[in-house]
């Protein structure tokens, strides 16, 4: 078996994917207050960057990834308007099922889907538009899930993938002492699960900085990467074109 990163722990690839879902049933709940409070609400901000970024036009198609509680694809749904279409995904189904119940209750109604983004259910060339919040880090097979991504986008298609990445140094220390002091405090006062949170923590630090993923987007079909740092590096939002 080979094994691979689940935080600082090497498990069995083929284990990976439970490991995750054990994270995402347990903070599934508290997953949107817990946003709000470890960012300081500065998650909202980045997404609404992405979105400005995405600049969707009316018909236009869009996938969304491990798109969770459904704060991408409900606005992108706004921006595509009744002609486009944006198909809500995730691996974990309780979090797709707080996502599509969010979105019902805002009168947003998507198709939605649970599926695996190392084996996308779609069809070549479909969408305009791929992204993909949070979620690349926790995948077993980034390469695959790129190259997925990459197969289902149209020509002259975009990714878009935000990510949690590489702190500017100066604040690397402040960072790994909120990081691994405050958020596992955090999750078991809120959320009622420190292990999650400590997971968190330690995905952050071995998925690849910025540099290293878009070398790895290059890698798997992407002919042009660019991406924009956000809070000083502590997320980036990397944009990916299908040439």
């Amino acid at each position: 078996m080979s094994s691979t990163h689940f935080g600082y722990r090497s498990v069995d690839e083929s284990e990976k994917a439970r490991h995750v879902k054990g994270v995402f049933d347990s903070v599934a709940p508290k997953y949107d207050l817990m946003n709000d409070l470890m960012s300081m609400g500065m998650h909202r901000m980045w997404k609404a960057y992405t979105v400005t970024v995405a600049n969707l036009h009316e018909g236009d198609r869009v996938l969304d990834i491990a798109g969770g509680t459904g704060d991408l694809a409900m606005a992108f749904a706004k921006k595509v308007g009744r002609s486009g279409c944006v198909v809500h995904t995730d691996i974990n189904e309780a979090m797709l099922r707080t996502g599509r119940d969010r979105l019902v209750d805002a009168g947003i109604v998507l198709p939605t889907a649970v599926c695996d983004a190392e084996k996308l259910p779609f069809p070549e060339h479909h969408f305009d538009l791929v992204s993909v919040a949070f979620g690349l880090r926790n995948m077993t097979h980034k390469d695959v899930a790129l190259a997925e991504m990459n197969r289902v986008l149209k020509p002259g298609g975009r990714l878009l993938v935000l990510e949690f990445s590489k702190v500017a140094k100066p604040l690397e220390k402040a960072y790994d002492w909120y990081s691994f002091k405050v958020l596992p405090k955090l999750g078991e006062l809120v959320a009622k699960d420190s292990a999650s949170y400590q997971y968190l923590a330690e995905s952050i630090r071995v998925h690849p900085g910025q540099e290293e993923l878009k070398t790895l987007m290059k890698a798997n079909g992407f002919g042009h990467v660019d991406y924009h740092n956000l809070s000083a590096g502590l997320v980036a939002l990397h944009v990916g074109i299908k040439c």
